[in-house]
């Protein structure tokens, strides 16, 4: 869980080679810094191998969070399922490049990526930039990308029920991002993931 400084420029870079039969559970939560650029590569270099990324990204004010990700399958029968959910306020941005590469020995291998952005103010701004390079012919390989803005219609449902705006598109983010806060191994975490959020919208 990064939630630093918004005084704080930072960049970072974090990679994986996995074994034969190995599984990886990689989980981020990205809530601070005014500017942070993270590269993330998971390298499935033998058979059997798995990867499950999972991010999350909360930001406001002038903040830009920039995630590189990289699931590099090298050896057959491996699988990478990538998730990642942004919610922006004010004039914040996200930038999400995700490189899924299918080396030519990846035979019978499983790649998916999955990003997601929802946009709380009509300044804010997210770049999904999904990209499949696929050298092997016996694969199962495929990318979403959603970006929009809150549903009226979930708002008005929510306000019809007693609630404030600001309480109903706090219930919105917060069942937003709850598929990714679940994936953390540790629950005090999650608990702190969920603090962090409510106190910011």
């Amino acid at each position: 869980m990064q939630n630093w400084s918004r005084r704080l420029w930072g960049v970072s870079y974090q990679r994986a080679v996995l074994a034969a039969d190995s599984q990886l559970c990689w989980a981020v939560a990205a809530l601070g810094s005014r500017l942070h650029w993270t590269a993330q590569s998971v390298l499935l270099r033998e058979p059997g191998s798995g990867a499950h990324l999972y991010g999350l990204v909360f930001a406001d004010g002038r903040q830009h969070l920039d995630y590189q990700t990289r699931q590099d399958h090298l050896a057959p029968h491996t699988e990478s399922d990538l998730l990642f959910r942004s919610a922006l306020l004010d004039r914040a941005r996200t930038v999400l490049r995700g490189v899924v590469h299918l080396r030519p020995a990846a035979q019978q291998t499983s790649a998916y990526q999955s990003t997601h952005s929802l946009l709380l103010s009509d300044k804010a701004r997210a770049d999904a930039l999904p990209i499949l390079e696929i050298e092997a012919d016996d694969v199962r390989c495929k990318h979403g990308s959603t970006t929009g803005m809150v549903d009226d219609e979930q708002v008005f449902y929510l306000m019809s029920r007693g609630l404030s705006r600001q309480e109903a598109q706090r219930m919105i983010v917060q069942g937003f991002f709850e598929t990714v806060i679940t994936e953390f191994p540790v629950e005090g975490v999650q608990e702190k993931i969920r603090l962090a959020i409510e106190s910011r919208i």
